[in-house]
Protein backbone atom coordinates (compact mmCIF):
# COMPACT_ATOMS: atom_id res chain seq x y z
CA UNK A 1 0.00 0.00 0.00
CA UNK A 2 1.24 3.47 -0.90
CA UNK A 3 2.15 5.82 1.93
CA UNK A 4 -0.50 8.29 0.77
CA UNK A 5 -3.21 5.62 0.93
CA UNK A 6 -2.08 4.36 4.34
CA UNK A 7 -2.10 7.88 5.75
CA UNK A 8 -5.55 8.56 4.29
CA UNK A 9 -6.97 5.40 5.86
CA UNK A 10 -5.38 6.17 9.24
CA UNK A 11 -6.61 9.76 9.39
CA UNK A 12 -10.08 9.01 8.06
CA UNK A 13 -10.49 6.16 10.57
CA UNK A 14 -9.74 8.51 13.46
CA UNK A 15 -11.90 11.35 12.14
CA UNK A 16 -14.89 9.13 11.35
CA UNK A 17 -15.10 8.19 15.04
CA UNK A 18 -14.87 11.83 16.24
CA UNK A 19 -18.43 12.66 17.31
CA UNK A 20 -17.62 16.30 18.15
CA UNK A 21 -16.19 16.83 14.68
CA UNK A 22 -19.33 15.37 13.14
CA UNK A 23 -21.51 17.65 15.25
CA UNK A 24 -19.70 20.79 14.04
CA UNK A 25 -19.81 19.72 10.40
CA UNK A 26 -23.48 18.75 10.51
CA UNK A 27 -24.29 22.09 12.15
CA UNK A 28 -22.50 24.13 9.48
CA UNK A 29 -23.70 22.04 6.54
CA UNK A 30 -27.21 22.16 8.01
CA UNK A 31 -27.16 25.95 7.79
CA UNK A 32 -25.93 25.67 4.20
CA UNK A 33 -28.71 23.23 3.30
CA UNK A 34 -31.28 25.63 4.73
CA UNK A 35 -29.94 28.56 2.69
CA UNK A 36 -29.52 26.96 -0.73
CA UNK A 37 -33.26 26.57 -1.50
CA UNK A 38 -33.66 30.31 -0.93
CA UNK A 39 -30.90 31.07 -3.43
CA UNK A 40 -32.49 28.78 -6.02
CA UNK A 41 -35.70 30.81 -6.03
CA UNK A 42 -34.04 33.39 -8.31
CA UNK A 43 -34.01 30.88 -11.18
CA UNK A 44 -37.19 30.34 -13.16
CA UNK A 45 -35.90 26.96 -14.39
CA UNK A 46 -33.05 25.61 -12.27
CA UNK A 47 -32.29 22.61 -14.46
CA UNK A 48 -32.21 24.71 -17.62
CA UNK A 49 -29.81 27.19 -15.97
CA UNK A 50 -27.50 24.34 -14.94
CA UNK A 51 -27.63 22.78 -18.41
CA UNK A 52 -26.84 26.14 -20.02
CA UNK A 53 -23.87 26.62 -17.67
CA UNK A 54 -22.57 23.17 -18.55
CA UNK A 55 -22.85 23.93 -22.25
CA UNK A 56 -20.92 27.19 -21.79
CA UNK A 57 -18.14 25.39 -19.93
CA UNK A 58 -18.14 22.66 -22.58
CA UNK A 59 -17.55 25.31 -25.23
CA UNK A 60 -14.82 26.96 -23.17
CA UNK A 61 -12.92 23.73 -22.48
CA UNK A 62 -13.30 22.34 -26.02
CA UNK A 63 -11.77 25.57 -27.41
CA UNK A 64 -9.48 26.21 -24.43
CA UNK A 65 -6.44 27.21 -26.49
CA UNK A 66 -8.41 29.82 -28.43
CA UNK A 67 -10.12 31.17 -25.32
CA UNK A 68 -6.84 31.61 -23.42
CA UNK A 69 -5.12 33.27 -26.37
CA UNK A 70 -8.06 35.67 -26.69
CA UNK A 71 -7.84 36.47 -22.99
CA UNK A 72 -4.09 37.08 -23.20
CA UNK A 73 -4.44 39.32 -26.23
CA UNK A 74 -7.20 41.44 -24.70
CA UNK A 75 -5.79 41.90 -21.20
CA UNK A 76 -2.27 42.54 -22.53
CA UNK A 77 -3.70 45.40 -24.59
CA UNK A 78 -4.65 47.08 -21.31
CA UNK A 79 -1.18 46.78 -19.81
CA UNK A 80 -1.28 43.51 -17.88
CA UNK A 81 1.44 40.88 -18.30
CA UNK A 82 0.43 37.26 -18.85
CA UNK A 83 2.78 34.46 -17.79
CA UNK A 84 2.27 30.76 -18.55
CA UNK A 85 3.30 28.20 -15.92
CA UNK A 86 3.45 24.51 -16.80
CA UNK A 87 3.72 23.45 -13.16
CA UNK A 88 3.96 24.75 -9.60
CA UNK A 89 7.72 25.25 -9.81
CA UNK A 90 7.40 27.60 -12.79
CA UNK A 91 4.60 29.56 -11.10
CA UNK A 92 6.62 29.98 -7.90
CA UNK A 93 9.70 31.01 -9.89
CA UNK A 94 7.74 33.78 -11.61
CA UNK A 95 6.24 34.99 -8.34
CA UNK A 96 9.64 34.98 -6.68
CA UNK A 97 11.14 36.92 -9.57
CA UNK A 98 8.41 39.58 -9.36
CA UNK A 99 8.69 39.90 -5.59
CA UNK A 100 12.47 40.26 -5.82
CA UNK A 101 12.16 42.99 -8.45
CA UNK A 102 9.71 44.89 -6.23
CA UNK A 103 11.85 44.39 -3.11
CA UNK A 104 8.80 42.86 -1.50
CA UNK A 105 8.73 42.07 2.21
CA UNK A 106 4.99 41.67 2.76
CA UNK A 107 2.34 40.04 0.59
CA UNK A 108 -1.40 40.23 1.22
CA UNK A 109 -3.27 37.33 -0.28
CA UNK A 110 -6.97 36.77 -0.78
CA UNK A 111 -8.57 33.33 -0.66
CA UNK A 112 -7.27 31.15 -3.50
CA UNK A 113 -7.20 27.38 -3.81
CA UNK A 114 -4.59 27.59 -6.58
CA UNK A 115 -2.13 29.27 -4.21
CA UNK A 116 -2.77 26.42 -1.78
CA UNK A 117 -2.14 23.99 -4.62
CA UNK A 118 1.35 25.40 -5.28
CA UNK A 119 2.09 26.00 -1.55
CA UNK A 120 2.71 29.70 -2.09
CA UNK A 121 2.81 30.70 1.59
CA UNK A 122 5.55 28.19 2.34
CA UNK A 123 7.56 29.35 -0.67
CA UNK A 124 7.32 33.03 0.31
CA UNK A 125 8.30 32.21 3.89
CA UNK A 126 11.44 30.53 2.58
CA UNK A 127 12.20 33.73 0.64
CA UNK A 128 11.91 35.81 3.82
CA UNK A 129 8.59 37.34 2.70
CA UNK A 130 5.62 37.59 5.05
CA UNK A 131 2.45 36.28 3.38
CA UNK A 132 -0.81 37.20 5.09
CA UNK A 133 -4.12 35.48 4.39
CA UNK A 134 -6.80 38.17 4.36
CA UNK A 135 -9.91 35.99 4.07
CA UNK A 136 -11.17 35.48 7.64
CA UNK A 137 -11.49 31.71 7.31
CA UNK A 138 -8.05 31.41 5.70
CA UNK A 139 -6.60 33.76 8.33
CA UNK A 140 -7.95 31.50 11.07
CA UNK A 141 -6.41 28.47 9.39
CA UNK A 142 -3.09 30.26 8.93
CA UNK A 143 -3.00 31.17 12.63
CA UNK A 144 -3.64 27.53 13.49
CA UNK A 145 -1.02 26.25 11.05
CA UNK A 146 -3.59 24.22 9.10
CA UNK A 147 -4.51 24.10 5.40
CA UNK A 148 -8.08 24.92 4.37
CA UNK A 149 -10.64 22.34 5.40
CA UNK A 150 -13.16 23.14 2.67
CA UNK A 151 -13.02 24.75 -0.79
CA UNK A 152 -15.41 27.58 0.14
CA UNK A 153 -15.40 27.70 3.95
CA UNK A 154 -11.81 27.01 5.05
CA UNK A 155 -12.55 26.82 8.79
CA UNK A 156 -15.85 24.93 8.59
CA UNK A 157 -14.68 22.39 11.17
CA UNK A 158 -14.13 25.04 13.86
CA UNK A 159 -16.80 26.34 16.22
CA UNK A 160 -16.92 29.94 17.41
CA UNK A 161 -15.47 28.72 20.72
CA UNK A 162 -12.54 27.13 18.88
CA UNK A 163 -11.83 30.41 17.07
CA UNK A 164 -12.06 32.48 20.25
CA UNK A 165 -9.59 30.14 21.95
CA UNK A 166 -7.24 30.30 18.95
CA UNK A 167 -7.27 34.13 18.91
CA UNK A 168 -6.57 34.19 22.65
CA UNK A 169 -3.57 31.87 22.19
CA UNK A 170 -2.11 33.46 19.06
CA UNK A 171 -3.12 37.13 19.32
CA UNK A 172 -3.49 37.57 23.06
CA UNK A 173 -7.14 38.59 22.90
CA UNK A 174 -9.47 38.13 25.90
CA UNK A 175 -11.01 34.63 25.96
CA UNK A 176 -14.64 34.08 25.07
CA UNK A 177 -15.07 36.89 22.55
CA UNK A 178 -18.10 36.85 20.25
CA UNK A 179 -17.79 36.24 16.49
CA UNK A 180 -18.43 39.95 15.87
CA UNK A 181 -15.63 40.96 18.23
CA UNK A 182 -13.24 38.43 16.69
CA UNK A 183 -14.05 39.74 13.21
CA UNK A 184 -13.30 43.33 14.24
CA UNK A 185 -9.93 42.29 15.70
CA UNK A 186 -9.02 40.43 12.50
CA UNK A 187 -10.08 43.43 10.42
CA UNK A 188 -7.88 45.80 12.42
CA UNK A 189 -4.81 43.60 12.09
CA UNK A 190 -5.34 42.88 8.39
CA UNK A 191 -5.91 46.52 7.45
CA UNK A 192 -2.44 47.30 8.79
CA UNK A 193 -0.98 44.65 6.50
CA UNK A 194 -2.69 46.14 3.44
CA UNK A 195 -0.83 49.39 4.09
CA UNK A 196 2.52 47.59 4.46
CA UNK A 197 2.25 45.19 1.52
CA UNK A 198 4.16 45.79 -1.70
CA UNK A 199 2.38 42.97 -3.55
CA UNK A 200 -1.18 41.68 -3.52
CA UNK A 201 -2.02 38.16 -4.67
CA UNK A 202 -5.45 36.91 -5.71
CA UNK A 203 -6.93 34.00 -7.55
CA UNK A 204 -9.83 34.34 -9.97
CA UNK A 205 -13.21 32.69 -10.05
CA UNK A 206 -13.44 33.23 -13.80
CA UNK A 207 -11.20 34.25 -16.70
CA UNK A 208 -13.22 36.25 -19.24
CA UNK A 209 -11.88 35.61 -22.73
CA UNK A 210 -13.64 38.18 -24.89
CA UNK A 211 -12.98 41.08 -22.50
CA UNK A 212 -9.55 40.17 -21.21
CA UNK A 213 -10.47 40.33 -17.54
CA UNK A 214 -10.71 38.28 -14.38
CA UNK A 215 -13.82 38.04 -12.22
CA UNK A 216 -13.71 37.61 -8.44
CA UNK A 217 -16.67 36.87 -6.17
CA UNK A 218 -16.45 37.17 -2.38
CA UNK A 219 -18.27 38.27 0.78
CA UNK A 220 -15.61 40.18 2.71
CA UNK A 221 -13.97 42.56 0.23
CA UNK A 222 -10.45 41.31 0.98
CA UNK A 223 -9.81 40.31 -2.63
CA UNK A 224 -10.83 43.76 -3.82
CA UNK A 225 -8.38 45.33 -1.35
CA UNK A 226 -5.62 42.84 -2.21
CA UNK A 227 -5.80 43.63 -5.91
CA UNK A 228 -6.19 47.42 -5.63
CA UNK A 229 -4.21 48.67 -2.63
CA UNK A 230 -0.66 47.28 -3.24
CA UNK A 231 1.28 48.67 -6.19
CA UNK A 232 1.64 45.23 -7.76
CA UNK A 233 -1.16 42.74 -8.31
CA UNK A 234 -0.43 39.08 -9.10
CA UNK A 235 -3.23 36.79 -10.23
CA UNK A 236 -2.68 33.03 -10.10
CA UNK A 237 -5.42 31.03 -11.81
CA UNK A 238 -5.91 27.61 -13.31
CA UNK A 239 -6.38 27.54 -17.07
CA UNK A 240 -9.77 25.80 -16.72
CA UNK A 241 -11.42 28.88 -15.15
CA UNK A 242 -12.02 30.50 -18.55
CA UNK A 243 -15.51 31.45 -19.76
CA UNK A 244 -16.14 32.77 -23.29
CA UNK A 245 -17.92 36.06 -22.63
CA UNK A 246 -18.52 38.80 -20.08
CA UNK A 247 -22.23 38.17 -20.55
CA UNK A 248 -21.80 34.66 -19.13
CA UNK A 249 -21.21 36.15 -15.68
CA UNK A 250 -24.92 36.93 -15.48
CA UNK A 251 -25.41 33.17 -15.13
CA UNK A 252 -22.22 32.02 -13.42
CA UNK A 253 -22.10 34.58 -10.61
CA UNK A 254 -25.56 33.81 -9.18
CA UNK A 255 -25.08 30.09 -9.86
CA UNK A 256 -21.79 30.07 -7.93
CA UNK A 257 -23.22 32.04 -5.00
CA UNK A 258 -26.36 29.91 -4.80
CA UNK A 259 -24.52 26.60 -4.71
CA UNK A 260 -21.54 27.95 -2.76
CA UNK A 261 -23.28 29.73 0.12
CA UNK A 262 -27.00 29.81 -0.62
CA UNK A 263 -26.95 33.51 -1.49
CA UNK A 264 -28.60 35.00 -4.55
CA UNK A 265 -25.41 36.97 -5.09
CA UNK A 266 -22.33 37.52 -2.96
CA UNK A 267 -21.55 40.86 -1.33
CA UNK A 268 -18.61 41.78 -3.59
CA UNK A 269 -18.29 40.98 -7.29
CA UNK A 270 -15.30 42.49 -9.06
CA UNK A 271 -14.07 42.53 -12.65
CA UNK A 272 -10.40 43.44 -13.11
CA UNK A 273 -9.20 44.09 -16.64
CA UNK A 274 -5.69 45.38 -16.07
CA UNK A 275 -3.57 47.74 -13.97
CA UNK A 276 -4.47 51.37 -13.30
CA UNK A 277 -5.08 53.17 -16.59
CA UNK A 278 -4.06 56.77 -17.44
CA UNK A 279 -6.44 59.17 -15.72
CA UNK A 280 -7.58 56.61 -13.13
CA UNK A 281 -6.91 57.24 -9.44
CA UNK A 282 -7.25 53.68 -8.09
CA UNK A 283 -5.66 50.33 -8.78
CA UNK A 284 -2.20 48.79 -8.95
CA UNK A 285 0.62 50.13 -11.08
CA UNK A 286 1.37 46.65 -12.46
CA UNK A 287 -0.70 43.51 -12.94
CA UNK A 288 0.57 40.01 -13.69
CA UNK A 289 -1.65 37.03 -14.56
CA UNK A 290 -0.10 33.58 -14.17
CA UNK A 291 -2.03 30.91 -16.08
CA UNK A 292 -1.33 27.59 -14.38
CA UNK A 293 -1.51 24.13 -15.95
CA UNK A 294 -0.05 21.88 -13.21
CA UNK A 295 -1.67 18.71 -14.54
CA UNK A 296 -4.90 20.18 -15.92
CA UNK A 297 -3.96 19.19 -19.46
CA UNK A 298 -3.84 15.58 -18.22
CA UNK A 299 -7.59 15.88 -17.72
CA UNK A 300 -8.01 17.84 -20.94
CA UNK A 301 -6.40 15.21 -23.15
CA UNK A 302 -8.70 12.47 -21.84
CA UNK A 303 -12.21 12.77 -23.35
CA UNK A 304 -13.63 10.63 -20.55
CA UNK A 305 -12.42 12.92 -17.73
CA UNK A 306 -12.38 16.29 -19.48
CA UNK A 307 -15.67 17.45 -18.00
CA UNK A 308 -14.05 17.62 -14.54
CA UNK A 309 -12.56 20.90 -15.79
CA UNK A 310 -16.07 22.41 -15.87
CA UNK A 311 -15.94 22.74 -12.06
CA UNK A 312 -16.56 26.27 -10.73
CA UNK A 313 -15.35 25.40 -7.19
CA UNK A 314 -18.65 26.00 -5.40
CA UNK A 315 -18.09 23.19 -2.88
CA UNK A 316 -21.63 21.83 -3.22
CA UNK A 317 -20.41 18.28 -3.82
CA UNK A 318 -18.43 18.36 -0.57
CA UNK A 319 -21.48 19.40 1.41
CA UNK A 320 -23.54 16.61 -0.16
CA UNK A 321 -21.00 13.80 0.17
CA UNK A 322 -21.62 11.34 3.04
CA UNK A 323 -17.95 10.34 3.04
CA UNK A 324 -16.70 13.94 3.31
CA UNK A 325 -19.14 14.66 6.14
CA UNK A 326 -17.72 11.73 8.10
CA UNK A 327 -13.98 11.95 7.49
CA UNK A 328 -13.54 15.72 6.95
CA UNK A 329 -11.43 17.70 4.53
CA UNK A 330 -8.00 17.18 6.09
CA UNK A 331 -8.12 13.38 5.85
CA UNK A 332 -7.68 13.60 2.07
CA UNK A 333 -4.29 15.34 2.47
CA UNK A 334 -4.83 17.09 -0.84
CA UNK A 335 -5.65 20.65 -1.89
CA UNK A 336 -9.03 19.65 -3.31
CA UNK A 337 -11.08 17.33 -1.12
CA UNK A 338 -14.51 15.76 -1.46
CA UNK A 339 -15.88 14.27 -4.70
CA UNK A 340 -14.27 16.80 -7.06
CA UNK A 341 -10.93 16.33 -5.30
CA UNK A 342 -11.20 12.56 -5.64
CA UNK A 343 -11.82 12.97 -9.36
CA UNK A 344 -9.09 15.47 -10.27
CA UNK A 345 -6.27 14.79 -7.78
CA UNK A 346 -5.17 11.45 -9.34
CA UNK A 347 -4.72 13.30 -12.64
CA UNK A 348 -3.06 16.37 -11.13
CA UNK A 349 -0.69 14.53 -8.79
CA UNK A 350 -0.40 10.99 -10.14
CA UNK A 351 -2.79 8.06 -10.38
CA UNK A 352 -0.41 5.67 -8.66
CA UNK A 353 -0.20 7.75 -5.47
CA UNK A 354 -3.82 8.95 -5.32
CA UNK A 355 -5.95 6.23 -6.92
CA UNK A 356 -7.20 5.31 -3.44
CA UNK A 357 -9.26 8.51 -3.31
CA UNK A 358 -11.55 7.29 -6.09
CA UNK A 359 -12.46 4.29 -3.95
CA UNK A 360 -13.42 6.44 -0.94
CA UNK A 361 -16.94 6.85 -2.25
CA UNK A 362 -20.34 5.27 -1.77
CA UNK A 363 -21.15 6.06 -5.44
CA UNK A 364 -24.54 7.30 -4.25
CA UNK A 365 -24.50 9.98 -6.97
CA UNK A 366 -25.49 12.81 -4.64
CA UNK A 367 -22.45 14.81 -5.80
CA UNK A 368 -23.64 14.63 -9.40
CA UNK A 369 -27.16 15.57 -8.33
CA UNK A 370 -26.06 18.84 -6.68
CA UNK A 371 -23.33 19.94 -9.11
CA UNK A 372 -24.41 23.29 -10.64
CA UNK A 373 -22.70 22.50 -13.95
CA UNK A 374 -23.88 18.89 -13.91
CA UNK A 375 -20.51 17.13 -13.88
CA UNK A 376 -21.07 13.35 -13.73
CA UNK A 377 -18.82 13.02 -10.71
CA UNK A 378 -19.78 9.49 -9.66
CA UNK A 379 -19.16 8.25 -13.21
CA UNK A 380 -15.76 9.95 -13.27
CA UNK A 381 -14.87 8.18 -10.02
CA UNK A 382 -15.61 4.89 -11.75
CA UNK A 383 -13.54 6.03 -14.72
CA UNK A 384 -10.59 6.69 -12.40
CA UNK A 385 -10.93 3.20 -10.96
CA UNK A 386 -11.03 1.77 -14.47
CA UNK A 387 -7.91 3.72 -15.48
CA UNK A 388 -6.02 2.51 -12.40
CA UNK A 389 -6.84 -1.10 -13.27
CA UNK A 390 -5.97 -0.63 -16.94
CA UNK A 391 -2.61 0.84 -15.93
CA UNK A 392 -1.91 -2.21 -13.78
CA UNK A 393 -1.96 -0.27 -10.54
CA UNK A 394 -3.57 -3.04 -8.49
CA UNK A 395 -2.16 -5.64 -6.12
CA UNK A 396 -1.67 -9.29 -7.08
CA UNK A 397 -4.17 -10.39 -4.43
CA UNK A 398 -6.80 -8.02 -5.82
CA UNK A 399 -6.28 -9.20 -9.39
CA UNK A 400 -6.48 -12.87 -8.35
CA UNK A 401 -9.60 -12.29 -6.25
CA UNK A 402 -11.52 -10.54 -9.02
CA UNK A 403 -10.39 -13.07 -11.61
CA UNK A 404 -11.72 -15.88 -9.42
CA UNK A 405 -14.96 -13.98 -8.81
CA UNK A 406 -15.46 -13.30 -12.51
CA UNK A 407 -14.78 -16.90 -13.48
CA UNK A 408 -17.18 -18.25 -10.85
CA UNK A 409 -19.87 -15.71 -11.77
CA UNK A 410 -19.75 -16.80 -15.40
CA UNK A 411 -20.00 -20.48 -14.45
CA UNK A 412 -23.01 -21.02 -12.19
CA UNK A 413 -22.05 -24.60 -11.37
CA UNK A 414 -18.86 -23.35 -9.70
CA UNK A 415 -20.78 -20.73 -7.72
CA UNK A 416 -23.17 -23.44 -6.53
CA UNK A 417 -20.39 -25.80 -5.42
CA UNK A 418 -19.83 -23.98 -2.12
CA UNK A 419 -22.48 -23.12 0.43
CA UNK A 420 -22.79 -19.79 2.24
CA UNK A 421 -20.53 -20.77 5.15
CA UNK A 422 -17.64 -21.69 2.87
CA UNK A 423 -18.00 -18.46 0.91
CA UNK A 424 -18.04 -16.48 4.16
CA UNK A 425 -14.77 -18.07 5.26
CA UNK A 426 -13.09 -17.46 1.90
CA UNK A 427 -13.97 -13.76 1.77
CA UNK A 428 -13.85 -12.89 5.47
CA UNK A 429 -10.83 -14.97 6.51
CA UNK A 430 -8.63 -15.46 3.46
CA UNK A 431 -9.15 -12.04 1.84
CA UNK A 432 -8.58 -10.13 5.06
CA UNK A 433 -8.14 -6.80 3.28
CA UNK A 434 -11.84 -6.81 2.43
CA UNK A 435 -13.02 -6.89 6.06
CA UNK A 436 -10.30 -4.71 7.57
CA UNK A 437 -12.50 -1.63 7.23
CA UNK A 438 -15.82 -3.31 6.45
CA UNK A 439 -18.30 -5.56 8.21
CA UNK A 440 -18.10 -9.27 7.43
CA UNK A 441 -19.98 -10.44 4.38
CA UNK A 442 -22.78 -12.91 5.06
CA UNK A 443 -23.64 -15.02 2.04
CA UNK A 444 -27.00 -16.72 1.68
CA UNK A 445 -26.89 -20.48 2.42
CA UNK A 446 -28.13 -21.07 -1.12
CA UNK A 447 -27.60 -19.07 -4.30
CA UNK A 448 -30.53 -17.47 -6.10
CA UNK A 449 -29.91 -19.93 -8.92
CA UNK A 450 -30.36 -22.88 -6.56
CA UNK A 451 -33.48 -21.42 -4.98
CA UNK A 452 -34.96 -20.72 -8.40
CA UNK A 453 -34.38 -24.29 -9.55
CA UNK A 454 -35.98 -25.60 -6.37
CA UNK A 455 -39.01 -23.38 -6.86
CA UNK A 456 -39.39 -24.33 -10.49
CA UNK A 457 -39.08 -28.02 -9.60
CA UNK A 458 -42.03 -27.92 -7.23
Amino acid sequence: MKETAASFIAKSTIRAADIEHRRKINFNIGRYNAAVPQGKTQFADMMMAREHAKNLKWRAIETLDQQLESFERNITARGAKVLWAEDAAEALYEIGRICTAKQCRTVVKSKSMVTEEIHLNHFLEQQGIESIETDLGEYIQQLDGEPPYHIVTPAMHKSKEDVAKLFAEKLGTPPGLSPEQLTLIARQKLREKYIEAEVGVTGANFIIADTGAIAITENEGNARLSCSWPKTHIVIVGIEKVIPSLQDLALFWPLLSTYGTGQKVTAYNTIVSGPRQPGESDGPEEMYVILLDNGRTNLLQNPATREALYCIRCGACLNACPVYKNIGGHSYETTYSGPIGKVITPHLRGMDDYKHLSYASSLCGNCTEVCPVRINLHELLLENRHEAVEQGQTTLAERVAWKMWRHASLHRSMMNMANGNIKNKVVNKIFKGWTQHRSNLDFSPKTFNEMWKEKQGK
